[in-house]
Protein backbone atom coordinates (compact mmCIF):
# COMPACT_ATOMS: atom_id res chain seq x y z
CA UNK A 1 0.00 0.00 0.00
CA UNK A 2 1.34 3.34 -1.15
CA UNK A 3 2.06 6.56 1.41
CA UNK A 4 -0.78 8.52 0.17
CA UNK A 5 -3.71 5.35 0.37
CA UNK A 6 -1.99 4.37 3.78
CA UNK A 7 -2.50 7.61 5.10
CA UNK A 8 -5.92 7.84 3.62
CA UNK A 9 -7.06 4.48 5.28
CA UNK A 10 -5.56 6.12 8.75
CA UNK A 11 -7.82 9.00 8.83
CA UNK A 12 -10.93 7.28 7.42
CA UNK A 13 -11.28 4.89 10.56
CA UNK A 14 -10.13 7.46 12.81
CA UNK A 15 -13.14 9.35 12.03
CA UNK A 16 -15.47 6.72 11.92
CA UNK A 17 -14.43 5.88 14.88
CA UNK A 18 -16.08 8.91 15.89
CA UNK A 19 -19.49 8.17 14.15
CA UNK A 20 -20.90 6.66 11.24
CA UNK A 21 -21.01 8.71 7.46
CA UNK A 22 -22.10 8.31 4.26
CA UNK A 23 -19.74 8.68 1.77
CA UNK A 24 -20.28 12.46 1.14
CA UNK A 25 -20.00 13.53 4.73
CA UNK A 26 -16.61 11.39 4.53
CA UNK A 27 -15.42 13.28 2.02
CA UNK A 28 -16.29 16.74 3.28
CA UNK A 29 -14.85 15.69 6.73
CA UNK A 30 -11.77 14.77 5.19
CA UNK A 31 -11.25 18.22 3.12
CA UNK A 32 -12.32 20.76 6.21
CA UNK A 33 -11.00 18.72 9.21
CA UNK A 34 -7.45 16.88 7.61
CA UNK A 35 -6.14 19.99 5.31
CA UNK A 36 -4.17 17.75 3.52
CA UNK A 37 -7.18 15.87 2.27
CA UNK A 38 -8.57 19.49 0.76
CA UNK A 39 -8.31 18.08 -3.01
CA UNK A 40 -9.09 15.23 -2.48
CA UNK A 41 -11.90 13.39 -4.81
CA UNK A 42 -14.57 10.92 -4.58
CA UNK A 43 -12.50 8.57 -7.05
CA UNK A 44 -9.76 8.44 -4.66
CA UNK A 45 -11.99 7.72 -1.82
CA UNK A 46 -14.23 5.03 -2.44
CA UNK A 47 -11.47 2.56 -3.97
CA UNK A 48 -10.32 3.08 -0.01
CA UNK A 49 -13.67 2.37 1.29
CA UNK A 50 -14.11 -0.17 -1.07
CA UNK A 51 -10.93 -2.02 0.27
CA UNK A 52 -11.60 -1.19 4.14
CA UNK A 53 -14.93 -3.43 3.53
CA UNK A 54 -13.31 -5.86 1.72
CA UNK A 55 -10.61 -6.54 4.96
CA UNK A 56 -13.45 -6.42 7.40
CA UNK A 57 -12.52 -3.18 9.00
CA UNK A 58 -15.98 -1.64 7.65
CA UNK A 59 -19.29 -1.91 7.28
CA UNK A 60 -21.97 -0.53 4.66
CA UNK A 61 -25.99 0.11 6.34
CA UNK A 62 -28.68 1.53 4.63
CA UNK A 63 -28.37 5.26 5.20
CA UNK A 64 -32.32 6.17 5.30
CA UNK A 65 -35.45 4.54 6.30
CA UNK A 66 -35.85 1.46 4.28
CA UNK A 67 -38.97 3.37 2.20
CA UNK A 68 -36.75 5.97 1.05
CA UNK A 69 -34.21 3.34 -0.18
CA UNK A 70 -37.11 1.59 -2.35
CA UNK A 71 -38.10 4.76 -3.90
CA UNK A 72 -34.47 6.06 -4.24
CA UNK A 73 -34.45 2.59 -6.52
CA UNK A 74 -37.60 3.08 -8.18
CA UNK A 75 -36.27 6.79 -9.29
CA UNK A 76 -33.06 4.98 -10.42
CA UNK A 77 -31.29 6.74 -8.02
CA UNK A 78 -28.59 5.75 -5.96
CA UNK A 79 -29.56 5.13 -2.11
CA UNK A 80 -27.41 6.03 0.40
CA UNK A 81 -24.49 4.14 2.32
CA UNK A 82 -23.61 4.57 5.79
CA UNK A 83 -20.01 3.35 6.64
CA UNK A 84 -19.71 2.02 10.41
CA UNK A 85 -16.43 0.56 11.93
CA UNK A 86 -16.29 -3.12 12.59
CA UNK A 87 -14.67 -4.31 15.96
CA UNK A 88 -11.62 -5.38 13.79
CA UNK A 89 -11.77 -2.00 12.24
CA UNK A 90 -11.13 -0.53 15.30
CA UNK A 91 -8.41 -2.87 16.24
CA UNK A 92 -6.71 -1.61 13.00
CA UNK A 93 -7.04 1.75 14.17
CA UNK A 94 -5.55 1.22 17.16
CA UNK A 95 -2.78 -0.70 15.97
CA UNK A 96 -1.99 2.48 13.14
CA UNK A 97 -2.30 5.00 16.12
CA UNK A 98 0.22 2.99 18.04
CA UNK A 99 2.88 3.40 14.88
CA UNK A 100 5.59 5.45 15.51
CA UNK A 101 7.72 4.48 12.30
CA UNK A 102 9.08 7.13 9.96
CA UNK A 103 6.02 7.36 8.12
CA UNK A 104 4.29 9.14 10.78
CA UNK A 105 6.95 11.92 10.69
CA UNK A 106 7.28 13.19 6.81
CA UNK A 107 5.46 15.72 5.89
CA UNK A 108 1.91 14.68 4.99
CA UNK A 109 1.29 12.07 7.51
CA UNK A 110 2.79 14.12 11.01
CA UNK A 111 -0.54 16.82 9.68
CA UNK A 112 -2.65 13.62 9.88
CA UNK A 113 -1.54 11.89 12.98
CA UNK A 114 -0.88 15.25 14.73
CA UNK A 115 -4.79 15.10 14.31
CA UNK A 116 -5.87 12.39 16.16
CA UNK A 117 -3.75 13.13 19.34
CA UNK A 118 -6.56 13.44 20.92
CA UNK A 119 -6.69 9.53 21.01
CA UNK A 120 -2.83 8.94 21.28
CA UNK A 121 -1.34 7.75 24.16
CA UNK A 122 1.05 10.13 25.63
CA UNK A 123 4.39 7.92 24.89
CA UNK A 124 3.74 7.46 21.37
CA UNK A 125 2.62 10.93 20.73
CA UNK A 126 6.44 11.70 22.34
CA UNK A 127 8.12 9.54 19.85
CA UNK A 128 5.96 11.21 17.15
CA UNK A 129 7.26 14.72 18.13
CA UNK A 130 10.40 13.78 18.91
CA UNK A 131 11.07 11.67 15.29
CA UNK A 132 9.29 14.72 13.91
CA UNK A 133 11.87 17.67 15.43
CA UNK A 134 14.65 14.91 14.21
CA UNK A 135 13.54 15.13 10.51
CA UNK A 136 12.82 18.85 10.19
CA UNK A 137 16.49 19.45 12.09
CA UNK A 138 18.35 17.58 9.63
CA UNK A 139 16.32 19.53 6.97
CA UNK A 140 17.41 22.58 8.85
CA UNK A 141 20.90 21.71 8.47
CA UNK A 142 20.95 21.04 5.02
CA UNK A 143 18.84 23.98 4.07
CA UNK A 144 21.29 26.27 5.41
CA UNK A 145 24.64 24.07 3.92
CA UNK A 146 22.89 24.47 0.63
CA UNK A 147 22.60 27.92 1.12
CA UNK A 148 26.09 28.88 2.50
CA UNK A 149 27.02 27.15 -1.04
CA UNK A 150 25.00 29.08 -3.49
CA UNK A 151 24.31 32.30 -1.46
CA UNK A 152 26.91 34.16 -4.46
CA UNK A 153 24.81 32.79 -7.27
CA UNK A 154 21.36 33.68 -5.97
CA UNK A 155 19.60 36.54 -7.40
CA UNK A 156 17.69 38.44 -4.40
CA UNK A 157 14.40 36.74 -4.75
CA UNK A 158 15.14 33.63 -5.25
CA UNK A 159 17.83 33.93 -1.86
CA UNK A 160 14.79 35.52 -0.47
CA UNK A 161 12.67 32.39 -1.09
CA UNK A 162 14.86 30.03 0.51
CA UNK A 163 14.89 31.99 3.49
CA UNK A 164 11.30 31.82 3.61
CA UNK A 165 11.47 28.16 3.82
CA UNK A 166 14.52 28.00 6.71
CA UNK A 167 12.35 30.48 8.61
CA UNK A 168 8.97 28.10 8.45
CA UNK A 169 11.08 24.94 9.22
CA UNK A 170 12.76 26.67 12.26
CA UNK A 171 9.20 27.88 13.58
CA UNK A 172 8.07 24.45 13.58
CA UNK A 173 11.25 23.02 15.30
CA UNK A 174 10.13 26.18 18.04
CA UNK A 175 6.91 24.97 18.53
CA UNK A 176 7.64 21.31 18.41
CA UNK A 177 10.18 22.12 21.37
CA UNK A 178 7.43 23.38 23.04
CA UNK A 179 5.43 20.39 22.47
CA UNK A 180 7.41 18.28 23.71
CA UNK A 181 8.53 20.26 26.63
CA UNK A 182 4.92 20.58 27.63
CA UNK A 183 4.44 16.53 27.07
CA UNK A 184 7.16 15.91 29.57
CA UNK A 185 6.30 18.34 32.01
CA UNK A 186 2.28 16.69 32.17
CA UNK A 187 3.92 12.92 31.95
CA UNK A 188 6.22 14.16 34.81
CA UNK A 189 3.20 15.53 36.98
CA UNK A 190 1.01 12.64 36.92
CA UNK A 191 3.96 10.11 37.67
CA UNK A 192 3.78 8.61 33.88
CA UNK A 193 1.68 8.40 30.61
CA UNK A 194 -1.70 9.22 31.85
CA UNK A 195 -3.51 8.61 28.78
CA UNK A 196 -3.09 4.55 28.25
CA UNK A 197 -6.40 4.00 29.00
CA UNK A 198 -7.91 6.56 26.83
CA UNK A 199 -9.14 4.12 23.93
CA UNK A 200 -10.94 2.16 26.96
CA UNK A 201 -13.20 5.22 27.94
CA UNK A 202 -14.13 5.64 24.45
CA UNK A 203 -15.11 2.30 24.05
CA UNK A 204 -17.40 2.88 27.19
CA UNK A 205 -19.22 5.74 25.49
CA UNK A 206 -17.16 8.62 26.19
CA UNK A 207 -17.18 11.29 23.15
CA UNK A 208 -13.45 11.04 21.57
CA UNK A 209 -11.52 14.27 21.88
CA UNK A 210 -9.83 14.70 18.29
CA UNK A 211 -7.48 18.08 18.14
CA UNK A 212 -8.17 19.36 14.11
CA UNK A 213 -5.34 21.92 14.99
CA UNK A 214 -2.68 22.94 17.18
CA UNK A 215 -3.44 23.57 20.63
CA UNK A 216 -4.97 26.98 21.84
CA UNK A 217 -4.09 28.90 24.81
CA UNK A 218 -5.73 27.88 28.05
CA UNK A 219 -5.60 29.31 31.20
CA UNK A 220 -5.83 25.65 33.25
CA UNK A 221 -4.67 22.55 32.75
CA UNK A 222 -3.31 21.50 29.74
CA UNK A 223 -2.77 18.60 29.54
CA UNK A 224 0.55 17.90 28.56
CA UNK A 225 -0.26 20.77 25.44
CA UNK A 226 1.86 24.21 25.84
CA UNK A 227 0.78 27.62 26.68
CA UNK A 228 1.53 29.38 23.61
CA UNK A 229 4.35 32.21 24.42
CA UNK A 230 3.81 34.50 21.41
CA UNK A 231 3.50 34.60 17.25
CA UNK A 232 1.54 31.99 15.22
CA UNK A 233 1.66 28.22 15.26
CA UNK A 234 2.83 26.55 11.71
CA UNK A 235 0.22 24.45 9.96
CA UNK A 236 1.90 20.55 10.75
CA UNK A 237 0.84 20.47 6.89
CA UNK A 238 2.29 23.41 5.71
CA UNK A 239 3.92 23.01 2.55
CA UNK A 240 6.71 25.79 3.46
CA UNK A 241 8.32 23.42 5.75
CA UNK A 242 8.74 20.49 3.25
Amino acid sequence: MGRRSGILEFAVLGLLRESPMHGYELRKRLNTSLGVFRAFSYGSLYPCLKTLVANGWLIEEPGSAPEEALAATLAGRRAKIVYRLTAEGKERFEELLAHTGPDAWEDEHFGVRFAFFGQTSRDVRMRVLEGRRSRLEERLEKMRASLARTRERLDDYTLELQRHGMESVEREVRWLNELIESERAGRDQRGGPADQDRPQEQEQGRSPERDQSPPQDQSGDTDGLPRHRGGSRPDPSDDTAK
